[in-house]
């Protein structure tokens, strides 16, 4: 604190009047702190959807050719491992 100060400076800091306190609306709060638990739910579901669609589309990559050659196994494989990379990092 500086050894200058202004003559009255600490009564009128002191008068200065309190606001009062917010009444709380516990329907208000219960119904923020649900949507908040709802929105944390999404974002998990989003994320383990991200999962099942890659993997999914490697699957169906996998079942849609009837007799693969073996470029396209090789092929099929490195996606497959591309999706597992892919899983991987978003899951960090």
């Amino acid at each position: 604190m500086s050894s200058f100060a202004v003559v009255g400076e600490r009564e009128a800091e002191e008068q200065k009047p309190v606001p009062p306190e917010p009444k709380s609306n516990f329907a208000a709060d219960a119904l923020v702190l649900a949507l908040k638990a709802l929105s944390q739910r999404a974002i998990v579901a989003l994320a383990n959807l991200f999962m099942l669609l890659t993997v999914g589309s490697a699957f169906w990559l996998w079942m849609s050719i009837p007799d693969p050659t073996v470029l396209q196994l090789i092929s099929l494989g490195m996606y497959a491992l591309f999706v597992l990379a892919v899983n991987f990092i978003a899951r960090r």
